[in-house]
């Protein structure tokens, strides 16, 4: 009886060498890595399964020939024999049809197996995945029957009530749900300026609006950006405000405040900017729980305390209370 085993499947320089050749959807193709160029210029042959794949004009213009073909896991170890080098291009999928072809042959232990490299030709930078948000924000809009009908004025009740869930989920330390929010909150912000490219008086798109809060911050952050300093919080604060009110020209240190948001936010939020500008306004005096609630978030401001959270903190306490009262577990 014959016992001898198959020889361990270990690479061999005989066997040549597999390159997958990995590259993200999200970087202007033809911006490859340095030792990605060398792979491919190397190469005694560079493969690609799909003919319309965004790099290979790139690709060809710099010389590199690229053969339009999908080989089996055996064929690519055969075009590697006598020690040839072969760089396949991956697909958007990462070709796990071929992986795992490659990986069956490799546990068989009867194939001299190439030696196998994953090279990650260009990566995402941080942020790119908002570019798959735009697109498939684009799609949506396109092709949903609800999503293309939408109006600025119909969404603008989603937008709040995301903000509040964003909010509580803040509160309630929840992380994943903290994630999923900023998720939901971000999609407003996409959705609008989607629905904005298709004004046909005054149309901006989703650059527009980050070009803008870049350009905000930079101007904002002079501490930052330019020459000016800034040690502590409130000296960061004193910046924002100066140069807020060089761009709005501003009558008033009370313009801007939106008039609709709740009243303990706004009262503070009057309270604060009567304090940073060193004015001396008193509270007025009258009769009624509304005058002295305007009291109490004035004097929260002025402790550092968001009378709208200490509030919620409060009411969550006795909503917890009377649930035990009915005997509902909390």
């Amino acid at each position: 009886m014959n016992t001898t085993r198959p020889e361990p499947t270990t690479p061999s320089s005989d066997a040549g060498r597999v390159v997958l050749l990995t590259t993200s959807h999200r970087v202007a193709p033809g911006l490859l890595s340095w030792p990605a160029w060398q792979a491919l210029r190397t190469a005694d042959r560079v493969l690609c399964a799909d003919g319309a794949h965004p790099q290979l004009p790139y690709l060809r213009e710099a010389g590199t020939a690229v053969d339009e073909a999908a080989p089996t896991a055996q064929e690519l170890v055969d075009a590697c024999a006598g020690g040839r080098t072969v760089v396949v291009v991956a697909t958007g999928d990462g070709e796990p049809a071929l992986t795992d072809g490659l990986a069956r042959l490799a546990g068989s232990g009867r194939v001299r197996m190439p030696e196998l490299e994953l090279l990650p030709a260009s990566y995402d930078l941080p942020g790119a995945r908002l570019l798959d948000l735009v697109q498939v924000m684009d799609r949506i809009r396109l092709e949903c029957p609800w999503s293309s009908r939408q109006t600025p004025q119909g969404l603008a009740k989603y937008g709040i009530e995301e903000a509040y869930e964003l909010v509580e989920a803040i509160e309630d330390g929840d992380r994943d749900e903290l994630r999923e929010e900023l998720g939901d909150v971000l999609l407003q912000v996409v959705f609008h300026a989607r629905i904005a490219q298709e004004d046909p008086d005054a149309p901006f798109s989703i650059d527009d609006v980050a070009g803008g809060i870049v350009t905000k911050l930079v101007h904002r952050h002079p501490h930052v950006f330019g020459e000016e300093t800034a040690s502590t919080p409130e000296e960061v604060k004193e910046h924002w405000l100066r140069t807020k009110a060089v761009e709005k020209q501003r009558a008033s240190v009370t313009d801007g405040i939106p008039l609709a948001q709740p009243g303990l936010a706004l009262a503070a939020k009057l309270a604060s900017r009567v304090r940073t500008a060193g004015l001396e306004v008193p509270l007025p005096q009258g009769q009624g729980v509304g005058y002295e609630l305007l009291a109490l978030a004035a004097r929260a401001e002025a402790e550092g305390v968001d009378p709208e959270s200490a509030l919620r903190a409060a009411a969550r306490t006795y909503r917890d209370a009377v649930r035990t009262a009915e005997g509902v577990a909390n």
